[in-house]
């Protein structure tokens, strides 16, 4: 019985927008895949000794934050390894990738939204077809769903021209209203 309430936790809902699928142009989409197939370390290089302490205590400090939200350590532990080195890469902050997750999915890495978007960052299953290998229940594993959401996000912001209010829009699906970037800019400033 106990297992099947913590099995209940991790199965929820989320309340994605519903983010509609674009045409890419070839070039994006070449760079996309590339971006979202490239090998996954479990953790980035590190540039010195000192970025690597740096590091740990990032991550034991958003351990604590986020430890309401996931039960276990391991978990704590492979999800911030995954937006450290996702988010980075990605050339995003790592507390907004955090405040998206937040709000997307309340660090659920097995959130569905009842628009279809999966996982944590709450990626639209269209997006494995078009820049991945096609297969959406990959989007269920923590480190696939954050490389493929702060990949999108990075499209977006690009696409935006560096307007983060607008680049969240698109990402949720709610472009030109304001709320749920908001949102995630509030969240955003409980991880920094």
């Amino acid at each position: 019985m106990a297992a099947l309430m913590v099995t209940m936790c991790f199965i929820g809902t989320a309340h994605a927008g519903n983010q509609a699928e674009e045409a890419l142009a070839d070039s994006v989409r070449v760079l996309l895949r590339q971006a979202v197939s490239a090998q996954i370390p479990n953790v980035r290089p590190f540039a010195s000794r000192n970025d690597e302490a740096h590091f740990y205590r990032w991550r034991a400090v958003m351990s604590e934050r986020i430890a309401r939200h996931t039960p276990t350590d391991n978990l704590r532990t492979d999800l911030l390894n995954a937006v450290d080195y996702e988010s980075r890469r990605a050339g995003l902050e790592p507390a907004l990738v955090l405040g998206v997750i937040d709000v997307e999915s309340r660090f659920n890495p097995r959130a569905a939204s009842p628009v279809g978007a999966i996982g944590l960052m709450q990626v639209m299953p269209f997006w494995t077809r078009a820049i991945g290998d096609g297969n959406p229940r990959s989007l269920y594993h923590l480190r696939i769903n954050v490389r493929f959401g702060c990949t999108i996000l990075r499209h977006y912001l690009d696409k935006e021209n560096g307007d983060l209010v607008r680049a969240l829009g698109r990402y949720n699906g709610s472009l030109g209203k304001t709320k749920y970037a908001y949102s995630v800019l509030r969240a955003a400033q409980k991880y920094r």
